[in-house]
């Protein structure tokens, strides 16, 4: 172990900003956690459904701020995407090769995902799974994949967006919210926001990338003005508390986003900057740096197959007639959710079983130089703008 931690170490370059990693390893494992706290699969007369325990148990929505961290991934991504355009280019690389390499390491994990569930999902058929069930497994696997079509979309436009305000898009968001709500318009409108209101935090991360977000003063401000803004659209607009969508809501605040969502992603980006100075105090650590540069590494493999693992867990214990609290029971008490904390190390297990087999795909092969960091370069300290 000590000698992986100095490897990684001695590997990683002395400009990247170790930081910004953390805050992409922060915002995969806060989402892992967040789908495996709320998400439950309750057995029901040999079909198997999806559940909520904020459904029935509102006072565990404080939850869902915790762990609804995608703001903070597009923070990130546009932060390391508009540095690396721009670091491409410096090197004469074209666009479409800069593109090609970014999506190639996005997407091809999501090919061994697909080939893998259409074996299971033949499989389940051929066994007489009910109809219920399978559709119910299968849209736990792939509604994650809406999350990495919005990113490559964003990533493909960035020399569009890189330097777009981001009052742009979150005026788009209110308009949409506007129509939908206050004047009647139809529902549709609303996955127009799918683009603009993650296009927000992207726009942040790519204002970053210039140094125009240096200064704690910045930091405050998006987080104190995103937080209370949020509260005023909870409070007096009608808004839901949960950030995460709750089955049978008549809104939800993710699918599609509002502006609720948007203020509160507005305001765990302000969060995150503050961060950034002792985060990288931290991070010096060579085995603090090691942890959060191997998750780096896995960040597309552990968020595709998170839901498998906690779907194979449920699935082996229901196949063998087990019906256990906090796996295959109603979400309904506050019981289920402390079962629940206890299986989250089982659920991390098969799950880093998954990542033995899997990680391959998204590592692909060694293009030379370091495999530790990720394609070798670092990501740049953002430097503040001279006077």
């Amino acid at each position: 172990m000590h000698e992986l931690i100095r490897r990684i170490d001695s590997a990683t370059p002395p400009g990247r900003d170790r930081a910004v990693d953390a805050l992409r390893a922060f915002a995969i494992l806060g989402v892992v956690l967040g789908h495996w706290l709320v998400t439950a699969l309750v057995a029901d007369s040999g079909t198997l459904h999806g559940d909520s325990p904020l459904r029935h148990l509102p006072e565990l929505t404080p939850a869902s701020w915790l762990f609804q961290t995608l703001a903070v991934f597009f923070l990130v991504g546009g932060q390391v995407g508009a540095a690396g355009y721009r670091s491409a280019r410096a090197r004469g690389t074209t666009y479409g090769r800069w593109l090609g390499g970014r999506l190639t390491r996005l997407f091809r994990p999501v090919a061994a995902v697909l080939a893998v569930w259409a074996v299971v999902t033949g499989a389940l058929v051929a066994a007489g799974a009910t109809a219920g069930t399978v559709h119910t497994l299968v849209k736990l696997v792939l509604s994650p994949l809406w999350f990495l079509l919005v990113f490559s979309a964003l990533t493909a436009a960035t020399p569009l967006v890189a330097r777009l305000h981001p009052l742009w898009p979150l005026a788009v968001v209110l308009s949409v919210d506007l129509a939908r709500f206050a004047l009647g318009g139809p529902g549709w409108l609303g996955w127009i926001n799918v683009a603009a209101g993650w296009l927000v935090p992207y726009c942040l991360g790519a204002a970053w990338s210039r140094g125009r977000l240096s200064g704690r003063r910045t930091g405050w401000v998006l987080l104190a003005g995103g937080a209370f803004a949020t509260a005023g659209l909870v409070l007096w607009a009608g808004y839901p508390a949960s950030m995460v969508g709750v089955p049978g809501a008549r809104i939800s605040n993710l699918n599609p986003p509002t502006l609720a969502a948007v203020a509160f992603g507005l305001a765990q980006c302000g969060a995150a900057l503050l961060l950034l100075g002792p985060l990288r105090r931290v991070l010096r650590r060579p085995a603090v740096w090691a942890a959060v540069a191997l998750v780096n590494l896995s960040a597309m493999t552990i968020f595709l197959w998170h839901q498998t693992a906690m779907m194979a867990v449920t699935g082996l214990t229901l196949a063998a007639g087990a019906d256990l609290p906090g796996l295959h029971t109603v979400p309904d008490g506050f019981g289920w959710a402390l079962a629940r904390l206890a299986w989250l190390p089982v659920f991390a297990v098969t799950l880093l079983g998954c990542w033995a087999v899997f990680r391959r795909f998204e590592q692909g092969r060694s293009r030379g130089g370091s495999t530790v960091v990720r394609e070798g370069r670092p990501a740049p300290v953002p430097v503040a703008r001279r006077a």
